[in-house]
């Protein structure tokens, strides 16, 4: 789309709040690349399974046998029923709790008792082969695991390139994840999070309180499926009551979000959508360059970083209460300058979206 010197608003009310919406970018904006679903650290032993929800869609991470980390739609494939239903280490097999359909850690199914009658377990024209968990594509990249819901995205090398490129610097054989933020569910559409890590409007007078981050020190970041801010300071404030320092907000198309932040600190968010106006949310604490951070500066890090999000919950959520009003079905303004990645974000989010919609994003 061209460059335009007229006011820009941005996607209306109904991509943040309708459901056929979600379901839409549920088979677009959400399973076209590389959708990012959780740890890789989460999954340390054999057999361990973590069930997760993207757009109401039941999947299932789990560590194999070979130490291997694999994604599956979690359903039997006997009646449909969700498999796991809570985090856990699962042991040798997977078992459905409905017939007892049981799978192995590579997710082919080795029992089906009594499925032909009884004690018939086997019988022509039924091959197990045929009957094992369906496996979704997956990528894991350093502590991050990726999938693609259908199977078509290009290489993550090459998915990725942009921010590979801008992440250049780091060794990720020295870095450490020292901490999580668990969050549990925050009632704003997903979209929301995203935009508003990348906003760098926002930061001054939202979080006036728990950083020292000037705005005119700030600016934009767009590259291609990468999109972000960035903060520059002349001087690292060493108040460790606030979050001041030179950083880098980049997100990766679609959920991907990493924080960089001089000169050895890493945070990466996982946001999953649930619903049109609930998210999941957690964030991961990392140590950059072989850095070791004391229990002391872990904790109090930990608590300015939850003050800072709670701040950006309230907003985010109340961004998610102003669209149920008339004034939004216009789709609010655009900042020219300080919300170019939003517009960038949300273009992206148009391209997978709109075919056959219409009125989805308007510019005047």
């Amino acid at each position: 789309m061209k460059k335009l010197s007229k006011t820009i608003y941005g996607l209306s009310a109904e991509s943040y709040t309708d459901q056929q919406f979600l379901e839409n970018e549920g088979k677009t904006v959400l399973a076209n690349g590389w959708l990012f679903v959780g740890f890789v650290h989460e999954l340390p032993k054999s057999g361990d399974a973590i069930p997760i929800t993207v757009a109401a869609k039941p999947i299932l991470l789990i560590k194999n046998d070979k130490k291997e980390i694999l994604a599956f739609h979690n359903v039997c494939t006997h009646r449909c029923l969700k498999l796991v239903d809570k985090r856990k280490n699962v042991g040798k097999v997977i078992q459905c709790p409905y017939h007892l359909w049981t799978y192995n850690l590579d997710g082919k199914l080795k029992v089906a008792p009594h499925f032909g009658g009884t004690n018939k377990h086997k019988f022509n024209g039924f091959n197990y082969s045929d009957h094992g968990l369906k496996p979704i594509r997956i990528h894991i990249w350093h502590d991050w695991i990726f999938i693609n819901l259908n199977g078509k995205a290009k290489k993550f090398e090459e998915y990725a390139k942009p921010l590979i490129k801008k992440l250049n610097n780091i060794d990720f054989k020295k870095v450490k994840n020292v901490a999580t933020l668990d969050f549990g569910k925050v009632n704003a559409n997903w979209k929301f999070l995203i935009e508003n890590f990348i906003d760098p409007y926002h930061v001054q007078f939202v979080h006036k309180k728990t950083t020292k981050q000037p705005l005119k020190d700030h600016f934009t970041i767009v590259d291609g499926i990468l999109v972000g801010c960035g903060v520059d300071l002349k001087e690292e404030n060493k108040n460790t009551k606030t979050l001041s320092a030179s950083a880098r907000y980049l997100s990766l198309f679609p959920n991907f979000v990493i924080a960089t932040y001089f000169p050895n600190q890493i945070g990466v968010y996982l946001n999953l959508p649930l619903s049109p106006g609930i998210t999941s949310q957690k964030r991961v604490m990392y140590t950059s360059d072989g850095k070791t951070m004391s229990q002391e500066e872990i904790n109090l890090k930990k608590n300015i970083l939850w003050n800072v999000h709670k701040e950006d919950h309230e907003i985010c959520e109340r961004l998610q209460e102003g669209r149920s009003s008339p004034i939004a079905e216009q789709g609010g303004l655009l900042s020219p300058h300080w919300e170019t990645s939003v517009q960038a974000f949300q273009k992206l989010v148009i391209a997978s979206t709109m075919k056959g919609r219409k009125n989805v994003y308007r510019r005047k």
